[in-house]
Formats: structure tokens, C-alpha cells, sequence
């Protein structure tokens, strides 16, 4: 035992409700959680979700789902959508990525996560360092997939909906490996661009994607 776990010191700490009970406290009920994956790859839309949770009623192991095997966020997705008070996940298509930029289009999908809830929130936690512009008190948590319960949930239901979604498009094009990969830019995804082309799942204002554009 190090000096760290002899202190009690956890090193990586777990999601927990301290945000959405501070906000309870300041006078806003309910509190949503909300995040949104697929900032990175070169195809397929951005997703963005939006998690309501009553206290009493949270699944246990929820964490930021990158640090979560597909399997337990599977399993976690399924126990998020029957428990959660509410649940809403939106997107940003390929085109209005490309008309006006990824980062908008990921303020876009998270403001429309949110409209879509159907328990509405008076506040909102989100991942980030920046708001996306709702209508509600919003406050930015970085990386709050690791520290707040409700934005790790919805970094679960945004991952697996949108890897379920590459998969899907991966049927249609299945040169590019959409099923493992997710639309990043891997060796196999690369090398398929060179070989196949372009598909309209492709973001084209994404520099790989452009310079093959432009070389054809």
C-alpha cells in the first residue's frame, strides 16, 4: 500500500452528484447532463445526448465512456434508458458539419439533445470548456464525464448510439471498417479513401477529406 492509498486518496475518481446538488441547491430542478462524441472522425454525423436523472434512481458504474469496455456500455445504455427520468439524442449531419464548422455543429446537436427531453430542465451541466447557447442555466464542466453522474450518462448514450449508427453506415461501405473504427482516421479507413473514394457520409471540410477532393 502507497502513500496515496494510505491517505484514502483516490487517484482516479469516479462521477458523482456534487454538480447537480449544488444546482439543486441554487434553485434549479431538474438538472440535465449533457455531452456529445464524434468531434474527431472523418465521416458520419456528430451526436450529442442529454440525461435526466432522479437521485434515487442512478445505475451504479456509470463513468466516462471512454474509459468503459463496448461491453459494459451497452449494458449501461440499457439500464440509462430505463432509468433516467429522461433521455434525448440529437445530431449534426455531415453537411451542417461541413457548412458551418464542428464545433458549431456540436453546439447545434447538444442544444437539440436538450430540447428533445421531455421532463424539461432548469439547468444543464456540459462537458466542456464551452456552452452551447441553451436556454437554461448552463454551467461547463472539463471533462465532466468523469465527475458528473448525468454528463457521464450521457457520454454513454451518445457513444453507443452513434458507434450503433457507424455500424450501420459501415453495412452500406464496409471498405472503410465504419464497425471498428467509428468513421476515425485509422491506417484501414485511410487506405480505403485512396482506394474507394469519397462517400457523402464523409466530412469534407476535414483536411484528409479535402486534399483527396482535391486530387481527383
Amino acid at each position: 500500500m502507497d502513500l496515496f492509498d494510505k491517505a484514502g486518496v483516490d487517484l482516479k475518481p469516479k462521477p458523482d452528484w456534487q454538480f447537480e446538488a449544488a444546482l439543486k441547491r441554487g434553485g434549479f430542478s431538474p438538472v440535465c447532463g449533457v455531452d456529445e462524441v464524434g468531434r474527431g472522425p472523418l465521416a458520419g454525423p456528430v451526436v450529442a445526448a442529454a440525461v435526466i436523472f432522479n437521485e434515487a434512481n442512478i445505475p451504479d458504474g456509470l463513468n466516462d465512456s471512454k474509459k468503459l469496455s463496448e461491453k459494459r456500455r451497452e449494458a449501461l445504455y440499457d439500464q440509462i434508458m430505463e432509468q433516467a427520468l429522461s433521455v434525448s439524442v440529437a445530431q449534426a449531419s455531415v453537411e451542417e458539419i461541413d457548412d458551418i464548422n464542428i464545433l458549431e455543429a456540436s453546439m447545434l446537436a447538444m442544444r437539440r439533445a436538450v430540447a428533445g427531453l421531455h421532463v424539461k430542465p432548469e439547468a444543464a451541466l456540459v462537458d466542456g470548456n464551452r456552452a452551447p447557447g441553451l436556454e437554461i442555466h448552463t454551467r461547463t464542466l472539463i471533462k465532466g464525464d468523469a465527475r458528473s453522474l448525468s454528463i457521464a450518462a450521457a457520454s454513454i448514450i451518445a457513444k453507443v448510439f452513434r458507434d450503433r449508427l457507424m455500424k450501420k453506415l459501415g453495412e452500406k461501405h464496409p471498405e472503410y471498417g465504419w464497425a471498428s473504427n467509428a468513421g476515425y482516421g485509422v491506417a484501414k479507413h485511410m487506405a480505403a479513401l485512396k482506394l474507394v473514394g469519397v462517400t457523402p457520409f464523409h466530412r469534407k471540410s476535414f483536411a484528409p477529406i479535402r486534399q483527396i477532393l482535391n486530387e481527383e
